[in-house]
């Protein structure tokens, strides 16, 4: 094993000294938080807790020298600098860290920080494969660990106002849930030879349990997106938000069956996930449908998120929420009539003015998500609360996600237990529920008995 490895007694020594030194904070005390990935959206983390004033930005970790750099510079004066994130969870003086990492680092690094005694806010999507989201229930659990998820919409104001309109039946009896996102990147992101990585880039780590793949440009940094190795493409990439306030408004752990299909049809590189996907998700008393796009806009139809149910539609969004009322009127007057009804056909139609079946209403964002999200993260670190995005909710939005390209990948239909998180009586789409992580990942992963 290589010397920045840590062994299982190695490992297993720093997370019971983690144990002695790991405290709760007072309402006065500031919090030391160390940044673990400083991309597009590390970056913002940076800037969004720079704003609280009871913060320390004490350390980043960046396995890309450059990045580590502007991170280091971006945190000001006396923040650490690492390229092994194992480093910074061994230091005592960080109590929180936040993960900005491609998607396949997430629930690892989240898990032996739990261990290491620190509370975590860690990105969506919050795993890779299903299984992992209850291992890091369980390490969040254990360790007493706060672990919040970056599904920001959870700290908005207007979301949280429209979810208890949902709740309070505004829009009557809700059996239908609308999402996409479409944009048109042709022809698509290119084909890069493999090459040698970077020598600014530490690639053998940036790969970590991921498997052994040669380098590619378009393998790492943004585009690891469109791989199945690290990620999972748009529906765990974007769809999670969306998911993540469906199954928050409707109260459910998650879908009894997914069926999805798709594939890359039209870009031309050489990523792997479905440029055009179409999922729809089964829940008790309703259905969800998810569609993207990569290849073509076409003006926006049906992009968001749109509930719609008995009186009336919901859309709602990062820059507000909006209400619009169904017209309410007699069934027989929607039946068309052409030259007159025969004889013992349709009702006739009733001379009634349409009303609304309920109450229109438009609001608009009032607080910036990102910086409230932060927040309540530090409130709960302090308070030892469950934050407003708690791990298990990641899990189970990160769940209905996988299941959709499980059903991509099967070819048919997959059901689904909420209760038991199993698919019952289908071994070969059960086999994705796992995957395998690289040496010596595995061995750190077994080391803490999940």
């Amino acid at each position: 094993m290589p010397p920045m490895s840590m062994t299982r007694r190695g490992f297993l020594g720093a997370s019971m000294t983690a144990a002695l030194y790991s405290r709760v904070l007072g309402a006065n005390d500031r919090v030391q938080v160390g940044f673990i990935g400083y991309g597009l959206i590390g970056a913002q983390h940076v800037h969004d807790f720079k704003k609280q004033n009871d913060v320390d930005l004490a350390a980043v970790c960046e396995v890309h020298q450059g990045r580590l750099e502007e991170g280091v510079a971006a945190c000001g004066a006396g923040a650490k600098g690492y390229r092994d994130f194992r480093r910074l969870l061994e230091d005592k003086d960080i109590q929180a860290v936040v993960i900005s990492t491609p998607d396949h680092w997430h629930a690892l690094m989240s898990i032996l920080a739990c261990a290491a005694g620190k509370d975590v806010y860690v990105e969506k999507p919050l795993t890779l494969f299903i299984e992992e989201g209850r291992w890091m229930v369980k390490a969040a659990r254990r360790y007493n660990r706060v672990v919040q998820v970056g599904s920001q919409q959870r700290s908005g104001r207007h979301y949280q106002n429209a979810i208890t309109l949902l709740g309070s039946g505004r829009l009557g009896k809700v059996h239908s849930v609308r999402m996409g996102a479409f944009r048109n990147v042709m022809p698509g992101f290119g084909s890069p030879p493999d090459s040698e990585p970077p020598k600014d880039l530490d690639y053998d780590l940036w790969l970590g349990p991921a498997p052994l793949r040669p380098y590619n440009k378009n393998r790492s940094l943004y585009h690891f997106r469109w791989f199945w190795d690290y990620s999972g493409g748009q529906v765990t990439n974007l769809g999670a938000h969306e998911i993540d306030v469906i199954q928050w408004a409707m109260e459910v752990k998650g879908p009894t069956a997914v069926s999805s299909s798709g594939g890359r049809f039209a870009l031309k590189d050489n990523g792997e996930t479905p440029d055009t996907q179409d999922a729809t998700f089964e829940y008790p008393g309703f259905t969800t449908v998810w569609s993207h796009r990569e290849a073509c806009e076409g003006g926006g139809a049906g992009e968001g998120l749109t509930f719609y149910g008995t009186k009336g539609s919901m859309s709602l969004s990062r820059s507000g929420c909006e209400i619009r009322a169904d017209a309410k009127m007699p069934p027989e007057n929607q039946i068309p009539q052409f030259l007159g009804h025969p004889v013992g056909g349709p009702q006739a139609h009733r001379d009634v003015e349409p009303v609304p079946w309920t109450e229109a209403l438009r609001e608009r964002a009032s607080n910036d998500l990102f910086a409230s999200h932060a927040r309540n993260f530090l409130d709960c670190v302090k308070s030892r609360e469950r934050p407003v995005a708690d791990v298990e909710e990641g899990h189970r939005t990160a769940t209905a996600c996988h299941l959709a390209n499980i059903s991509l990948h099967v070819g048919r239909k997959v059901y689904w237990d909420p209760d038991q998180e199993k698919i019952p009586g289908d071994p070969e789409a059960s086999a994705y529920l796992l995957r395998p992580y690289r040496k010596p990942w595995d061995e750190v992963l077994r080391s803490l008995n999940l």
